[in-house]
């Protein structure tokens, strides 16, 4: 008798921890391009407000998605872009969304003045 509790509680947390995994591969976004498709396709202000990381929600506002959203507009391009800060250097980094694996496209030093706007950012 012991060993089927056992066993329905592994079967159980296997099944907690697979829902889990499945979730956050499927439904939350993992580069630039899923997250345009969030935003875009979203069905509301308040479903896109949902991706944003709590306490930056600030950050997205209900115009900006309005803008996304529209009919008439489409993206030029989707980049994905990351920052790294040094103490006197900003480099950004460009690789490919949408991507299996991401692949570096270009690595740039930032101007002086583009540096000092990212470091006054809210981190």
């Amino acid at each position: 008798m012991e060993k089927i509790n056992w066993l329905r509680l592994l079967v159980t947390a296997f099944i907690i921890i697979s829902a889990i995994a499945c979730y956050e591969y499927f439904f939350i976004p993992k580069n630039s391009l899923e997250l345009y498709q969030e935003i875009a396709f979203a069905e509301n202000y308040n479903k896109a407000q949902k991706i944003v990381l709590e306490g930056y929600e600030s950050n997205f506002n209900k115009e900006d998605f309005e803008y996304i959203n529209r009919n008439d507009t489409s993206p030029e391009r989707i980049s994905q872009l990351t920052l790294l800060e040094y103490e006197s250097k900003t480099f950004v980094i460009m690789t490919s969304p949408g991507t299996e694996k991401m692949k570096v496209l270009a690595v740039e030093e930032l101007p002086e003045e583009l540096s000092k706007y990212f470091k006054k950012m809210p981190k």
